[in-house]
């Protein structure tokens, strides 16, 4: 029973993170797509708006497993990281088609230009992230601890 109670929170923190990245970035790519993509460029733009994403990122990843109390452990960390991934490249592909009106064809171009490269990088940054914050933490509070 406990195995699913560990599941049940990694699908959790998946969403959540998902949920709470995705709400920044949205907002954000608004802003970037109708403000600041006409005047510098879509290039610069995503540059522009990258560390923004990834200070949601890095918080969101480090809050959510202390808040639901997620172990620490890679699997946990790697599986909140990779759900959510899955969850945004759905969310992503919904509104390209729905929303943006993009045929699946142009969504897939869109990561072959210099600004889809980037995007590239901040999804595995994305995926990554929940792993990367808390281990290195946790190896830091144990090297603080045994001084």
């Amino acid at each position: 029973m406990r195995g699913n109670s560990t599941l049940l929170r990694m699908l959790e923190a998946a969403f959540l993170y998902f949920a709470i990245v995705f709400g920044i970035g949205f907002l954000l790519g608004s802003i970037r797509v109708s403000i600041v993509e006409p005047v510098v460029g879509s290039t610069v733009a995503v540059l522009c708006e990258a560390p923004l994403l990834l200070a949601a990122m890095i918080l969101a990843a480090r809050w959510l497993p202390r808040k639901l109390q997620l172990p620490m452990t890679a699997t946990a960390l790697a599986t909140m990281g990779i759900g959510a991934l899955v969850l945004q490249q759905l969310a992503d592909l919904a509104v390209g088609l729905y929303v943006r009106e993009l045929t699946s064809t142009q969504i897939l171009e869109t990561y072959k230009t210099p600004a889809g490269a980037i995007y590239v990088l901040l999804l595995a940054a994305f995926a990554a992230m929940p792993v990367i914050i808390n281990i290195t933490q946790r190896k830091t509070e144990i090297i603080t601890s045994t001084d």
